[in-house]
């Protein structure tokens, strides 16, 4: 998974190389083992931490569940009080060139990986598929407006506006839209412990 995406989050490309080298060497990690880990190239991680490329939100995310994160912890610090009101304009905002969007809506708190996220997919888009999170990892996603195709290790759900659904994030999860109109949803991450991804099976009542 490799590609130029537009990273709309009011960080610098350097900063958030460093944020990614930074997290990798705290975890005992060289670049040919995030490389394994994550299905990213040795050399798209070495440009992605140089500063020098662009990665597209799947890049991003792929990288930071391999190093057992959130992609808000890649581009944001720590909040140090209390309670932190995130304005609209300080809100990141990943922008994929694929036609789809991510807006972080949580803080960055420390020793909490949790992250709440609005998400707009255009028509006829497919956001693609995400890699298992660590094995605990729960997701909680509400459709606001559109229709949004879920599938779930390779099971499609089909979900209209007012739906939710709560799945399992220790397995491969895929977002898109085959309607004619914009998909927002909002989903809610809470990673679990770090340790092997483990496949998640469907019960067999579903």
């Amino acid at each position: 998974m490799e590609g130029e995406g537009v990273l709309s989050s009011g960080l610098s490309m350097a900063e958030l190389g460093l944020r990614i080298r930074t997290e990798r060497r705290a975890r005992g990690l060289t670049v040919e083992r995030l490389a394994a880990l994550s299905g990213i190239s040795r050399s798209m991680i070495s440009e992605v931490e140089r500063g020098a490329k662009t990665p597209t939100v799947l890049v991003l995310d792929r990288l930071a569940t391999a190093l057992g994160t959130s992609i808000g912890r890649l581009l944001d610090e720590p909040a140090h009080s209390a309670m932190r009101v995130l304005r609209l304009e300080e809100q990141r905002v990943l922008r994929d060139p694929s036609g789809w969007e991510r807006r972080v809506l949580s803080p960055v708190l420390a020793d909490v990986e949790f992250e709440f996220m609005r998400t707009t997919i255009g028509p006829g888009v497919d956001a693609g598929e995400f890699a298992p999170h660590a094995p605990g990892s729960r997701e909680y996603l509400a459709v606001e407006r559109g229709r949004l195709r879920l599938t779930i290790n390779g099971r499609p759900y089909e979900l209209g506006a007012g739906d939710a659904v709560y799945y399992p994030g220790d397995c491969r999860h895929a977002f898109a839209n085959d309607g004619a109109a914009d998909c927002v949803y909002y989903l809610a991450m809470e990673l679990g412990g770090a340790g092997q991804h483990e496949s998640w099976k469907e019960s067999p009542d579903g």
